[in-house]
């Protein structure tokens, strides 16, 4: 039989990265209830008609078809069904499906897999998994749920075995704002206000120059293309956030709305730990799908901002409507996998042993594997994950399969009813009772550290 060929961008973690990422979805988990944040999941796939709506992802979108003979499977819908490439355009669908038996405003969290169709490279796969939160109310969102995303989402990062990171906000009503003030015409989607927000989207790609040649394509006067590009420079604190724009001599009513709330963002998360997570308005930060509407993340982690933004999100104020009611919402999303994958593969983080069990209790022989099991189950019981060696065999053959597992004790019967469990890495051996004995608490559990693998 020939060797499997693995899947370009459908990355599996042996044992030993999955306890890293069960570790990080665990504290994300822990973070979101903490904040009053219910968990929902959503099925793979939606209508292909809605997920081609929203924005610049219509090469990246996965189509469900039947195997047998190729067709497209609409799922009774009448329309095409496709696997979902974020949870967000999910979410909404859910809102307007379940609006009758939710409260508003409505607080989720998702953790689950998405699907894109795009080029593997590093930090970017077309099988990953999601974090998401946000919140969502009838008809009109409070603003103060725009600070509330990054609040929360700040508080995770800042607890996960990551590099720290930096938060970039900024706000589409401040650029379109601004655009208008320069005398572009249309919206955010349409128009030389569109084009120039897609070419300004782009300037970490392209560059300065690069944003440049697309805005003279796009018809902008130089005094315009200076003046797009010229906010898009701006990066700012909220003590000079408005100094910085005003002094750019530009002024409109949807700028100064913008402005406000970019600063309410700002002034809200200014005492998060800024060695962990550093939040900064970013006035270049766009983001291309099209259903935001006002605030808008990113965020990169430093010494790895080559990965791009890990953590996105924005507000939409209009992708979920149920046809009597609007509901706006705001969210933000981990890219879970774009995270921690490059990190892991260089050794960045790593979980301490790669195995749950902190004890193997060694079997004399085969006649006494029920006392094995006994006190397997004791230790158990008390939350200590154990396992019982699976053969017989000399103890020292015992304790190389503890080792090879990286399992750090290993739990001995002795002939006179009394037992004994060695830390296998120091060789101490000791007196130990099942009905009470507990390791160390930093053995009770594999630990996530930092650094070099051992």
């Amino acid at each position: 039989m020939a060797r499997p060929t693995p899947l370009s961008g459908f990355p599996e973690l042996l044992p030993q990265a999955r306890l890293v990422e069960q570790h990080v979805l665990d504290v994300l988990r822990e973070v979101f209830e903490l904040h009053g944040f219910s968990s929902i999941e959503t099925r793979a796939v939606e209508p292909l008609s809605v997920l081609l709506r929203k924005g610049e992802i219509d090469k990246e979108v996965y189509g469900v078809r039947r195997l047998a003979d190729g067709t497209a499977d609409g799922g009774g819908s009448g329309d095409d069904l496709a696997l979902h490439f974020d949870l967000t355009v999910p979410f909404a669908r859910y809102v307007t499906e379940n609006a009758g038996h939710l409260q508003f405003p409505f607080r989720r969290y998702q953790v689950q897999k998405v699907w894109r169709g795009e080029r593997p490279q590093e930090g970017r796969y077309r099988e990953f998994t999601q974090a998401d939160i946000d919140v969502v109310d009838r008809g009109t969102l409070a603003v103060h749920h725009d600070a509330d995303m990054a609040r929360v989402m700040g508080e995770a990062l800042a607890r996960l075995p990551l590099p720290g990171v930096t938060l970039q906000v900024n706000n589409r009503r401040l650029v379109e704002g601004f655009y208008r003030g320069l005398g572009l015409e249309g919206d955010v989607l349409t128009g030389s206000i569109g084009a120039t927000m897609r070419a300004v989207d782009k300037l970490d790609k392209v560059g300065v120059r690069g944003v440049a040649d697309l805005l003279a394509q796009a018809g902008l006067t130089q005094a315009q293309a200076d003046g797009a590009l010229a906010l898009a420079q701006v990066r700012a604190g909220a003590g000079d956030l408005v100094e910085r724009v005003r002094g750019l001599g530009v002024a409109h009513e949807l700028l100064e709305q913008g402005l406000e709330e970019l600063l309410a963002v700002l002034t809200a998360v200014d005492d998060l730990p800024a060695d962990r997570v550093a939040v900064v308005a970013d006035l270049s930060v766009a983001r291309g799908l099209d259903y935001y509407t006002g605030t808008v993340y990113e965020t990169r982690m430093r010494g790895w901002e080559s990965l791009g933004s890990i953590c996105s999100g924005g507000r939409y104020d209009a992708l979920a409507d149920d046809g009597r009611d609007v509901y706006p919402g705001v969210g933000i999303s981990l890219g879970v996998t774009r995270a921690i994958i490059p990190l892991l593969g260089k050794g960045a983080v790593r979980a301490s042993r790669p195995t749950p069990t902190a004890v193997v209790v060694a079997v004399s022989d085969e006649a006494h594997r029920r006392d094995a099991d006994r006190v397997a189950q004791q230790l158990r019981a008390r939350g200590v994950a154990t396992e019982v060696s699976p053969t017989a065999a000399k103890f020292g053959k015992q304790i190389r399969y503890a080792d090879r597992r990286g399992v750090p004790f290993v739990w001995f019967a002795q002939e006179d009813g009394g037992h004994e469990v060695k830390d296998i890495r120091s060789g101490e051996q000791v007196p130990a009772d099942p009905a009470s004995w507990l390791p160390p608490a930093g053995d009770l559990r594999p630990t996530v550290v930092s650094g070099d693998p051992a």
